[in-house]
């Protein structure tokens, strides 16, 4: 049989190959030489690292200022699990370093030629190590504290490594993203990357958050900013960053920087949180802009569960995720957009979603060893403690009374364009709002706040046709279309009628309504009740909002954008769509060459 002829007997591996083994778990492409070098340098205490990258990302110099390897340990340093960051079996269970393992130094000197420079302060001399094939040798030097580390000729003994390298300019995207991830969590540190001598990432040190997203990011990303503050002292968990608002948006998922305890990770259950905390508020295919630290006990969380100590696990996984989507929710609802006072008969108003303390259900997928998260009833129930009054439009009552002696200033709209939008003047611009856009908006989340949405009986209504799985997606569904106000009955197995319908659809057609009912529904994930009442949610306050082209009088317009400023959300409507756009008075006095 084939595989006899691929057996032998045992035999030990040589110290190289096992390290060989042992760096394609670590060390996957440049970038992963880049990552674990550089997190020494930042565990040696270094305030400054300079990186330079050449011959297409396989020669990696790194040079900090850090305290240095003393001369006795430099050899013992590049020998598998040797490190300095470990002292007994206990200390595994309260990592406080970004490096751990010792694993790093051995895996890189087995694929590539090495050479360390390195001086401590006790020293008036330093050490100098080469390195190939595993094979160490060291000597004395002079140099300056601190450590330089000279990878060349990355994967020169692994040509079949080599072939699935990317280009270079792909190689050296990847690094330069990890660049930036680990400027970003410390900002402490200055950070220099250069690309074939030329310099591409430049910070200072000693900078606070906002600086370093000004060194990487053009600097008005600040205006799209909210911040991110949270402290629980009981369970010791404190959360701290920025968000962006759900009016700016990114086409990919790179600039949102997870980390914990200042350590880049990979975490499902952070990216669960924050996608529920932006829910309905970003169209699809658009990602925010994020930068959250968890500072949490070393003890409550395992970064030992993969080589590239990306991926965690943490003792209450549920508590991590309602204490972030809570966070993260709670800076979206502080908007900078002026509110005008107002009295509501009930006292009872919650002015963003408190978090909830209730379990969500933890699946393990085991093969891929991550643990994911996802709410069952929590923002259901979160959002049903909110309670507004009814609303006016052309089919809702409104019942709140607005405060004329507010000192903030009254609303100043100056008129309509194209019977679509609503210009608004402020102090130092000019809004405009997308008047069907924002009166979903507020449809949309007084609807959601109520516990059962009030519904009209037609005494005459169509009956419409449709195919025979669409019946069984009305009929699977019938629960939660109660719940917004539909009646939905099956007259055959090709036609349906409407009993009942919402209120405020009192003047929408019922064929428009089970049109869009079911192109909405049937993009539902099936037993996915959620999703199915949100979609329902959506198609309803899509309907009854005022539509793009209907000439408004001025109080119509006023009526719509003081339900916008009340509303907890007055960036997108529920499909992610801006409601509004702000040109600026300096601007607009720019193009006409005016100083203001």
């Amino acid at each position: 049989m084939y595989y006899n002829t691929l057996m032998g007997r045992i035999k030990q591996l040589s110290v190289n190959l096992i390290n060989q083994i042992a760096a394609g778990e670590v060390i996957e492409r440049p970038a992963s030489v880049v990552k674990e070098l550089v997190e020494n340098s930042i565990d040696a205490g270094a305030t400054k690292v300079e990186i330079s990258i050449s011959n297409e990302c396989r020669n990696i110099r790194i040079a900090d200022n850090g305290c240095g390897i003393h001369p006795d340990d430099i050899e013992l340093a590049f020998t598998k699990h040797a490190t300095s960051k470990l002292s007994d079996e206990n200390s595994l269970f309260n990592i406080q370093t970004l490096g751990f393992r010792g694993e790093a130094l051995a895996s890189i000197i087995s694929i590539a030629k090495v050479t360390c420079t390195t001086r401590t302060s006790e020293f008036d001399y330093g050490t100098k190590v080469e390195s190939q094939n595993s094979v160490v040798k060291s000597s004395k030097i002079g140099c300056a504290q601190g450590t330089i580390m000279e990878v060349n000729d990355l994967f020169f003994n692994q040509p079949a490594r080599l072939k699935f390298l990317k280009s270079s300019k792909t190689e050296f995207a990847y690094i330069q993203e990890l660049i930036q991830s680990l400027a970003i969590s410390h900002p402490e540190v200055a950070f220099i990357l250069k690309n074939n001598n030329s310099p591409v990432i430049t910070t200072t040190q000693n900078a606070d958050l906002l600086t370093r997203i000004t060194e990487i990011y053009p600097s008005n990303i600040l205006d799209e900013l909210k911040e991110v503050k949270k402290t629980d002292v009981l369970s010791g968990i404190a959360i701290s960053g920025f968000v962006s608002v759900p009016s700016y948006t990114r086409s990919s998922k790179k600039s949102i920087y997870t980390f914990v305890n200042s350590r880049t990770v990979k975490c499902p259950i952070l990216m669960k949180a924050i996608d529920v905390a932006y829910k309905n508020m970003m169209p699809s295919g658009r990602y925010p802009f994020v930068v959250i630290n968890i500072d949490i006990n070393p003890e409550d969380v395992d970064v030992n569960a993969h080589p590239t100590k990306r991926e965690i696990r943490y003792k209450n996984p549920n508590q991590i995720f309602n204490f972030v989507q809570s966070a993260v929710g709670y800076a979206l609802s502080m908007t900078k957009l002026e509110e005008p006072t107002f009295v509501q008969k009930q006292d009872n108003v919650l002015p963003f979603i408190k978090s909830n303390t209730e379990d969500i259900e933890i699946k393990e997928d085991e093969e891929q060893d991550e643990v994911f998260a996802f709410p069952l009833n929590t923002v259901k129930k979160q959002e049903e403690r909110l309670s507004f009054e009814p609303i006016e439009t052309k089919q809702t009552k409104i019942d709140i009374e607005f405060d004329t002696t507010s000192k903030l200033k009254q609303i100043n709209v100056i008129g309509q364009f194209k019977n679509t939008y609503i210009l608004v003047e402020n102090d130092d611009n000019l809004e405009i709002i997308d008047q069907h856009i924002a009166e979903e908006r507020y449809i949309y989340e007084k609807l959601k706040s109520q516990k059962e949405v009030a519904s009209q009986l037609l005494i005459i209504s169509d009956v419409l046709d449709v195919e025979p799985e669409e019946v069984e997606i009305l009929e699977s569904a019938k629960p939660q279309l109660a719940r917004f106000g539909y009646q939905v009955e099956k007259i055959s197995d090709t036609q349906v009628i409407f009993k009942k319908i919402p209120q405020v659809l009192s003047n929408a057609k019922p064929k428009d309504i089970l049109s869009e009912l079911l192109e909405n529904l049937k993009d539902s994930p099936e037993n996915d009740l959620d999703t199915i009442e949100e979609r329902i949610l959506i198609t309803t306050s899509c309907k009854a909002a005022i539509k793009a082209g209907d000439k408004l009088t001025l109080w119509q317009m006023e009526e719509i954008v003081k339900k916008l400023r009340t509303t907890k959300n007055p960036y997108t409507c529920p499909h992610g769509r801006s409601i509004s756009h702000f040109v600026s008075h300096k601007e607009i006095a720019s193009f006409f060459a005016r100083n203001v």
